[in-house]
């Protein structure tokens, strides 16, 4: 098993930022650095989850730790003022209404924008930047690759003669942060999530579920169809930045759906944002599997050798 050099506990003295606090992930993110003794900047965007952004303000009056800030993406001077003091990023943006074409662009602003703010703070020692496996999985041919791993991007123009908004705002925005984290000599990463499950993810997170879910045949046709827990991944997330040895990208998810009981397991667990067909049953008899191309063994060695040391 290797050995893992995570960040003393002293590094809890300081404080890290959360942006944005207000979508599904970065709340969860918010909740597990709080438990783990961080102090943390939540910075909410106004146009985030009303419901999400009660909870954090709610929050922040019985948690010492916690001190919330409204900011802009596209307002690079509101974000610098978030990241005063704090010497990590979790970069977690998504859209709460959902993606379009027009959206594309405002993600890709807001991720140059959070990027450049890390490069101008001295404090900042690492970006964790939370990111999408479907900016891996759309291409032409993708059933031809054996394997999708942390090397695979989303081919941009397939994404747009598909109109995979949500893909192409991932693969794009990813890709403009790494560009600039390398030009501003950034230490970054990015965890490339799954379809995000979790507690009431159909009442917190709905239009960005169904964003993610465009396309959802093709993927379970070819083998790159998966999903994560959020509490996982939120662990992750803080896995990411403790762990010095971190670099480069990670695919993160829990289960590859590769049958179709599986597949209807999954539309159940998110019902009404799919329904089945009226007293739709899985067939149990023999079993067809779709082949998997996904690959995570990256991640998993960064899981077992931080659960290793800790």
């Amino acid at each position: 098993m290797r050995e893992v050099e995570v960040m003393a506990s002293k590094d809890h003295e300081k404080a890290v930022c959360v942006l944005d606090a207000s979508t599904y992930v970065g709340f969860w993110v918010v909740k597990k650095l709080l438990l783990k003794g961080y102090m943390v900047h939540a910075a909410l965007q106004n146009s985030g989850d009303e419901v999400v952004m009660k909870k954090i303000v709610e929050l922040e009056k019985t948690e010492e730790r916690l001190t919330a800030f409204t900011v802009d993406v596209l307002d690079y001077h509101s974000v610098l003022e978030a990241l005063k003091g704090c010497c990590a990023m979790f970069c977690c943006l998504d859209i709460a209404d959902g993606y379009d074409e027009k959206d594309v662009d405002y993600e890709v602003r807001g991720a140059i924008n959070v990027v450049e703010a890390c490069a101008q703070t001295d404090t900042i020692e690492k970006i964790v930047f939370s990111s999408s496996l479907t900016a891996a999985i759309w291409r032409e041919n993708i059933c031809s690759q054996k394997d999708v791993d942390e090397r695979t991007w989303s081919d941009q123009e397939f994404c747009r003669e598909k109109k995979l908004w949500y893909a192409l705002a991932k693969t794009l925005s990813e890709k403009a942060a790494w560009a600039l984290a390398m030009d501003r000599m950034l230490n970054m990463v990015s965890v490339n999530a799954g379809l995000v499950l979790g507690p009431g993810v159909v009442q917190l997170n709905p239009r960005v579920t169904m964003a993610y879910l465009q396309g959802t045949a093709q993927m379970y046709e070819n083998g790159v169809l998966a999903f994560v827990d959020v509490n996982f991944l939120a662990d992750v997330h803080i896995r990411a930045f403790e762990d010095k040895s971190t670099t480069g990208r990670y695919l993160c998810f829990n289960q590859i759906v590769n049958t179709e009981e599986e597949a209807v397991k999954l539309a159940e667990s998110l019902s009404p944002l799919i329904s089945l067909p009226p007293r739709y049953k899985f067939q149990e008899g023999e079993v067809e599997e779709c082949a998997e191309r996904l690959r995570n063994n990256k991640l998993n060695k960064l899981v077992e050798g931080t659960a290793a040391c800790c």
